[in-house]
């Protein structure tokens, strides 16, 4: 008897035990990031640390007067509007290639919006929850008008590259078998100044970067008219925004902020007729705009549980409109850069672009 009892309080504290644990391991989860402590960080500092790239025309640039714009600082903005209603509440951090995994784990910035490619590595080793794909691309090769043909026509060249990135892996594995010497640099400039010294025979990059450096090449070095982007893409680079991992709440809500402007562009909703849709009998529409719906429950805005006002897709399309034009505005076939939707269109278009239904 008295062993059986014995076992008995054996048996409660070892469950004591594991609840002990285990309730350790969610305040320790909750303290790094869990739970929507990360919403709740940024909105007690009244600012969204948002990494970005600032070297790049059409995505991440910043002029001479400090201003940043492109199709990747638009996602940051939209995001402060998710999240105060004011798409200028954003402190943008420029990083390198090479530093913005780091900044992202060290919790210096709370999302990483600067051209950056998923892939499994960085999903499972680097800490990171990547969001909905805001730009299918591809790497592609850069080089001086009528050089070079092909790629396979570079032998014993020089290709320059940036560090840190996904292309330099995707350039060995497609120069396998022909001679070339990978040049590597840590940021757009100093590749740039190398290309117009000479040192480089070739620019790989994804083509969308490629696009936009060339859009910006210095008129005294033969401007746009100088480069040629070879057809050929030889990698699959999807880039989208990405978050630390451990905030469940937090990567909801900046997967959902993205799928809301594809969701918006599907429904016919853009920056000028957003505030229109008040008498739709629509109730897609209707429960994206934050609008009363009527149900058995009775009537209410739509509220998917994400932490966010039940309009805060109403007030991202009015900051920085539907994802085409966001597209169109920055990278589009009527800006320097010029490319084609492809296979950034909706679903309906021909693209991979497709939102969960909003209910």
């Amino acid at each position: 008897m008295r062993f059986k009892k014995l076992i008995a309080v054996i048996a409660v504290l070892s469950m004591a035990l594991v609840a002990c644990t285990e309730t350790s391991g969610s305040t320790t989860t909750q303290a790094g990031g869990g739970g929507g402590s990360t919403l709740a960080a940024i909105q007690a500092r009244g600012t969204l640390n948002c990494g970005v790239n600032n070297a790049v025309p059409g995505f991440g640039f910043v002029d001479a007067d400090g201003n940043y714009s492109g199709f990747d600082i638009d996602f940051c903005k939209a995001l402060a509007a998710a999240v105060f209603g004011d798409a200028t509440k954003v402190t943008y951090v420029p990083l390198t290639a090479q530093q913005r995994f780091t900044a992202l784990q060290g919790r210096e910035i709370d999302v990483l919006i600067r051209n950056t490619t998923f892939t499994a590595t960085r999903d499972g080793s680097l800490a990171s929850t990547f969001a909905t794909t805001t730009f299918y691309d591809g790497q592609g090769m850069m080089v001086r008008t009528g050089e070079f043909d092909t790629i396979d026509d570079m032998a014993d060249t020089t290709i320059c590259v940036l560090s840190g990135t996904t292309t330099e892996v995707n350039l060995a594995i497609r120069m396998t078998g022909i001679t070339h010497t990978a040049q590597t640099y840590e940021n757009n400039d100093q590749l740039q100044a190398a290309f117009i010294a000479g040192t480089c025979d070739g620019w790989t990059s994804d083509k969308s970067q490629l696009a936009a450096q060339r859009s910006a090449y210095p008129e005294s070095s033969g401007g746009p008219a100088a480069l040629e982007i070879l057809e050929e893409t030889f990698s699959k680079e999807p880039l989208g925004p990405a978050v630390l991992d451990g905030d469940s709440q937090w990567a909801q809500i900046v997967n959902w902020v993205v799928l809301a402007t594809i969701a918006a562009e599907e429904l016919g909703v853009n920056q000028g007729n957003v505030g229109s849709f008040g008498e739709s009998t629509n109730n897609a529409i209707r429960r994206l705009l934050g609008l009363d719906i009527t149900t058995d429950a009775g009537t209410a805005p739509f509220d998917p549980g994400l932490g966010l006002p039940t309009d805060f897709a109403r007030k991202v399309v009015e900051a920085v409109g539907n994802y085409g034009e966001i597209y169109d505005r920055h990278v589009g076939p009527n800006t320097p850069l010029g490319v084609p939707r492809g296979l950034n269109n909706l679903w309906t278009n021909g693209g991979l672009l497709y939102s969960p239904p909003y209910s």
